[in-house]
């Protein structure tokens, strides 16, 4: 994509205009085109959630046509997410036969509101048979049209929500939205009981998602069998150089690498995605991508924009993009910090602190709502972010555990303290930080420090969840959050309505609040934890605190369907029973699929490339012995080590066939055959691998068939 040049003539703010969004059918574009009746009955269906217009629809679709074809588009999408955790589509062309041996372009408002794509043909988890196919594509008119360019095409893509015959919802964005509306509802009860309500239509939850991810050589990539089928090397000796001189992270970015940032950003801004930052992560060859905040459904969007572009841009550079939780074993993996807040839709963000905290009553409410929420469903929020892949790296260095607990810092801590003996009479201050050269200024300090070691850890004004995986969708994550969040301020509501009635004083209200806080942090401070995460001993305490431990994915994966669970998603309208079955069903699924193909990829590697290597090296070892004895010379050495090498690739072997024979296991029911996984076959791939990669250090490096660690992190 070519940059746009600023010529002399034009301002700054006019170049901002003219690139940032301008692939994006925005506000912007719908306000200088669309009549001023149908772009005002619109945004009252985006800002207000008011029902759609029909007539609004046919009006909306020959404007959104018409820009798209002045910028190229000859065929259009409806967009989707799908359970698969990509993005789908299916082009159709914006040009039809006019009977008259000419074209027309035609695009109604019945195009652009419903399509119909195969249902079969995605995950359903039992919610579709093979047979029934019917399913629809919705507009969903919150998040903006946006045009997908490729080397020779245009095509508009409109964002859609994927609905079943029967209305049962087969994508992520539906309960995502679904759930902001609930917690909408009870945030706005809260903000009714402290006279905050008025001017405010509605609350939304905002999240700014980190996204990290690793770049390799393009050619190396397709020299690893492992990486093209899992996007992890499941293989692979540990380098003598990895990032224990701790000299990658914020280093100098190499210009092939930044190159390529620059054009993903370019074409992220022209699509109106809000990137931000850039920087080289923690492990070599590792990077990351921030936007700002937005709306959750809208920044749920550009994070696929994000994945999917950084992938199809890396390859104009001769690199490939993996986005795997943990594509190299030895070093950091990839993880997506969630950022999480919740704000009304006036710009008054819910979860900032102010200056005196202590004083600020609503803010506390937010705040303890949160702490309850995560609390009395840290099994749900652990099962949020669970697949095969996050395995590798919940509870590594770079990742929280899988113990969920939530960190606040030692200001919000103090308060929490205060309130819970009494009335709270002061918040803590950072004050400055004096550098003790008078060249440099004295910088403000925050009241409390972070905690990266934390799954749950507030930053200053939100929510930061690390233990999101790199490769995921947020929107299963956020849906989970604020469900739970709304169930909090549900309780919270009832509880301030019931003490308070219809004519409360503000000294009514303020002791009724502190009462109901105090009673909070009491039931539910055991989810507070400001130290080490990773240390033995917080595993012990969170024991003795009855936290729950759920170590892996198959543990979480039970707890989906516990009748608390399958309630709350209930009792809100966010998900039915039989959808939480089949997003259960699914991510079961997914994980024994998963490691079955990474299985039979290790297996066929051990078998078809390092076997072979392995005894060419022990062919030249043997001949090595041989010439030794023949020239008289003493081979014992030699020969203790050929004997040695020799008993490697019989391992090799009978590890190899191991695996095959665990991997060959099924079991009808698919959480037990998820089980044998978790205990059987991944303790046998760990296996093979550690006697394949016991042979990488001692095969001849140029009879080794695979690119090295070395080769894949550092080769820029």
């Amino acid at each position: 994509m070519t940059t746009p040049r600023l010529s002399p003539s034009e301002s700054t703010q006019e170049r901002v205009d003219n690139f940032y969004g301008s692939d994006v059918f925005s506000r912007r574009i719908m306000r200088q085109r669309l009549p001023k009746d149908v772009y005002r009955s619109l945004l009252r269906t985006i800002d207000l959630g008011e029902p759609l217009d029909p007539k609004a629809a046919d009006v909306v679709a020959a404007t959104m046509k018409d820009w798209a074809i002045e910028n190229g588009a000859t065929h259009f999408t409806h967009w989707f997410q799908p359970l698969t955790g990509l993005t789908a589509e299916k082009h159709d062309s914006l040009i039809s036969p006019d009977g008259q041996g000419g074209v027309v372009f035609n695009f109604s408002g019945a195009d652009l509101v419903q399509g119909e794509p195969d249902a079969s043909s995605f995950p359903s988890g039992g919610l579709r048979a093979t047979f029934e196919a019917r399913g629809y594509t919705a507009w969903d008119p919150t998040s903006s049209a946006f045009l997908m360019r490729g080397e020779n095409n245009v095509t508009l893509c409109i964002p859609t929500a994927f609905v079943s015959w029967t209305g049962e919802a087969l994508d992520t964005k539906i309960p995502l939205l679904r759930s902001m509306e609930a917690l909408s509802k009870q945030a706005m009860r809260v903000l009714r009981v402290f006279g905050k309500a008025d001017g405010v239509a509605r609350v939304f939850t905002t999240v700014g998602p980190e996204q990290e991810y690793f770049l390799v050589d393009r050619d190396l990539y397709f020299r690893r069998p492992d990486l093209l089928t899992s996007e992890r090397t499941l293989i692979g000796a540990k380098p003598p150089k990895g990032q224990q001189l701790e000299d990658q992270y914020f280093g100098t970015i190499p210009p092939r690498v930044l190159a390529f940032m620059a054009e993903a950003e370019n074409e992220l801004y022209r699509l109106g995605v809000p990137v931000k930052t850039r920087h080289n992560e923690v492990a070599p060859g590792q990077y990351e991508i921030a936007p700002l905040f937005e709306m959750s459904q809208i920044a749920s969007d550009h994070q696929m924009l994000i994945m999917e572009t950084l992938k199809r841009v890396a390859t104009r550079h001769g690199l490939t993009a993996l986005l795997h939780e943990k594509p190299f074993a030895g070093v950091n993996g990839s993880g997506k910090h969630n950022n999480w807040s919740m704000a009304t839709d006036t710009g008054v963000n819910l979860l900032d602190p102010q200056e005196e905290t202590h004083t600020n009553l609503q803010f506390l409410v937010f705040l303890c709502a949160v702490i309850r929420a995560v609390d009395l469903h840290a099994d749900l929020l652990r099962a949020s972010i669970a697949s095969a892949a996050n395995d590798h790296r919940l509870g590594a260095n770079e990742a929280p555990p899988a113990i969920i607990s939530i960190f606040l810092g030692s200001m919000l801590t103090d308060i929490l303290e205060q309130v819970e003996k009494g009335l709270p009479k002061r918040t803590l201050r950072g004050g400055t930080l004096d550098l003790g050269a008078t060249t440099l200024p004295q910088l403000p300090r925050h009241s409390g420090d972070r905690n990266r070691t934390s799954p749950f850890a507030f930053t200053g004004n939100k929510f930061e969840f690390r233990a999101v995986g790199s490769s995921a969708s947020i929107a299963w994550p956020n849906t989970v959050l604020n469900t739970i969040v709304a169930e909090s301020l549900d309780y919270i509501a009832t509880e301030l309505e019931r003490s308070l009635g219809p004519r409360a004083t503000p000294q009514k209200r303020q002791q009724a609040t502190l009462a109901l806080l105090k009673k909070l942090i009491r039931q539910h401070k055991r989810v507070l934890f400001d130290g080490d995460n990773y240390s033995g001993e917080w595993h012990g305490e969170a024991e003795r605190r009855g936290l729950p431990n759920l170590r892996d994915s198959v543990a979480a994966f039970g707890v989906m369907r516990a009748r608390k669970n399958v309630e709350i998603f209930r009792k809100y309208g966010v998900l039915s029973k039989a959808e939480i079955d089949s997003r259960t069903h699914i991510a079961v699924e997914k994980y024994i699929k998963q490691i079955t193909i990474e299985s039979e990829t290790l297996a066929g590697m051990a078998r078809n490339l390092v076997l072979p290597a392995a005894l060419r090296h022990q062919t030249v070892l043997a001949q090595a012995v041989s010439a030794t004895r023949s020239a008289g010379v003493d081979a014992a050495d030699s020969q203790q080590a050929l004997e040695e090498f020799v008993g490697l690739v019989a391992e090799l072997r009978r590890l190899a066939a191991a695996l095959e024979q665990v991997a060959a296991h099924h079991d009808e029911d698919p959480l037990r055959h998820a089980q044998h996984i978790a205990q059987r076959v991944r303790p046998a791939m760990a296996a093979l691998r550690a006697v394949v990669d016991q042979l990488e250090s001692q095969v001849a490096a140029d009879l080794w068939p695979l690119p090295t660690y070395r080769d894949l992190l550092f080769l820029k």
